[in-house]
């Protein structure tokens, strides 16, 4: 068994379910601290939802500082009969472990660790500096993670240069895909004021249906940016419609509507909220007067243009695997969005994402090692292009 297994097997053992860490963060603190890194934890969030994060760096700050991020939490398994062994005991089958986070993402945590440590050996006193930053709470709200700890850096102006994100991006076979930026996501809440009334008297009521209907029919059919090339166009979607009292003949009051941008850099919260009440406006819609709208954030776009940390990984993905990478934007979320903000190059590299979230989540054991190696060659092409500019 090798390191990277064996360490990724003791992850897998911890049931560390949102927000709970289960001492993975002890775990992974130990063997960095054996190799000399500085372990932090920086815990936050109230009582019954408390966080736990780890901050760890080897090095001063007087090198350029690539940071390994990634989450110990992991997804409830749903329904612990369905799988096919227990979720929180490492199983193989098949040439796969199977295991909740075996593939989001306590594998890439591992590789990491085991990356870190093999490099070490061989770089004593590398020109470059190492950072992990690890959190508990990115499948949950992700209030008192990864942002909690970016905040903290920001106040001490710690420097930072590349983040790799552990998150599993590859398609088939690991390296096929890694992600070199994401979308940003604001969601709204629109509340239509009407008056409810008997549906034979329209007459005494507002239907707000009605009211907002041709603003939602332009809404949906505006095109609100045409991408670039790496981001496809933004994206307006609406999640949720709720009008009504359940009878049929009454005219609801009030109607509600939940909707979300996914959107590109070509975009911004504050374009995307102007031309949404514009668009209200334009069908003689008042604000507050006739709805009410409430907007959240939860992420601006990043994006991360090929350069020193995209060129680094692309040749150690090329050299250990072969493959000539794709990057790509699509997908989701992730703490990408906040590391962004204190980090200028910041990538997503991580095994097949095929089962994550899933009864039965597994990861090949072919793709254990070659992670592993992924980010130790990353490693060594950063510290070479470090010396070769000195």
């Amino acid at each position: 068994m090798t390191a990277t297994l064996r360490l990724t097997e003791q992850l897998i053992s911890r049931p560390s379910v949102t927000p709970q860490d289960e001492g993975c963060q002890a775990v992974i603190g130990e063997r960095l601290s054996a190799l000399g890194f500085n372990c932090e934890t920086i815990e936050s969030g109230p009582p019954e939802f408390r966080v736990t994060n780890l901050w760890a760096r080897l090095g001063q700050g007087k090198n350029p500082t690539l940071v390994f991020a990634g989450h110990t939490d992991v997804v409830p398994t749903g329904p612990q009969d369905q799988w096919s062994s227990p979720p929180f005991t490492p199983s193989h089958r098949d040439g796969k472990l199977y295991g909740r986070g075996s593939s989001d993402m306590k594998t890439s945590l591992a590789a990491m660790v085991v990356a870190c440590e093999e490099f070490i050996a061989q770089n004593a006193h590398p020109p470059i500096d190492i950072a992990f930053l690890l959190t508990s709470d990115e499948e949950g709200p992700a209030l008192d993670g990864t942002v909690v700890v970016c905040r903290e850096l920001q106040k001490r102006r710690e420097r930072l240069d590349w983040c790799i994100v552990g998150e599993p991006t590859s398609v088939e076979r690991t390296g096929d895909m890694i992600k070199n930026g994401r979308r940003g996501t604001m969601s709204g809440k629109l509340t239509v004021k009407g008056v409810q009334g008997h549906i034979a008297y329209p007459h005494l009521a507002r239907n707000p249906i009605h009211m907002v209907a041709p603003a939602l029919a332009e809404l949906t059919a505006t095109e609100w940016d045409r991408g670039n090339d790496f981001f496809p166009p933004t994206s307006w979607q609406v999640s949720n419609i709720h009008g009504g009292t359940g009878a049929s003949n009454v005219i609801p009051g009030t109607m509600v509507i939940d909707f979300n941008f996914r959107f590109c850099t070509e975009s911004t919260p504050d374009d995307l909220q102007q031309r949404t009440a514009a668009a209200l406006h334009r069908h003689g819609l008042k604000a507050e007067v006739d709805y009410d709208l409430q907007w959240t954030v939860g992420g601006l776009p990043f994006l991360t243009p090929p350069g020193d940390l995209v060129d680094a990984v692309r040749l150690a993905i090329e050299l250990e695997t072969g493959i000539s990478t794709q990057l790509s934007t699509t997908g989701g979320t992730s703490d990408g969005r906040f590391i962004a903000q204190v980090c200028p190059q910041v990538i997503e590299v991580g095994p097949p994402n095929a089962t994550i979230h899933k009864i039965d989540e597994h990861v090949a054991l072919a793709d254990i090692e070659p992670l592993k190696n992924i980010y130790r060659r990353t490693l060594e092409n950063l510290a070479a292009g470090t010396d070769d500019r000195r």
